[in-house]
């Protein structure tokens, strides 16, 4: 993500400490499927994500109390927007792995969990999606 400030030196003895930082239950309007009635306009598609953050105060304490020293949940959501923004997708895989790319785009972003729902898809489930899960190399 944009801004984003270069990854803290990893501990000593190799062990990451990891920080869960997710968004659960986004709520968007979408263009998104391959049949001609999800071309026509938006469904309803409701998005997940789950980022294991480097920590780099984990080690040493509590660390100060800064929003620039942690991956904040209001960028991630801003992401997802801007994705779903850009128009139509064939794919709910693709947005997912649009919306994990933009988050690993913090260095300090270990791996990316990505989720998304289409509750509207069929009359008889509760919801259809995907899952996918992407780590930087």
């Amino acid at each position: 993500m944009p801004g984003a400030t270069p990854p803290a030196p990893l501990p000593q003895n190799g062990a990451l400490k990891l920080r869960q930082v997710f968004v659960r239950g986004l709520e968007l309007q979408a263009r998104l499927g391959v049949y001609a009635h999800e071309k026509v306009g938006p469904q309803r598609i409701r998005v997940h994500i789950d980022l294991a953050v480097v920590d780099e105060s984990a080690a040493v304490g509590i660390g100060p109390d800064d929003l620039a020293r942690v991956v904040n949940y209001e960028r991630v959501v801003h992401a997802a927007r801007a994705a779903v923004a850009r128009g139509h997708v064939l794919l709910v895989e693709t947005l997912a792995e649009t919306i994990a790319a933009a988050a690993l785009e913090d260095p300090r972003v270990r791996t990316a969990r990505v989720s998304i729902e289409k509750p509207d898809a069929f009359a008889d489930t509760e919801t259809v999606g995907v899952t996918i899960e992407r780590s930087r190399e």
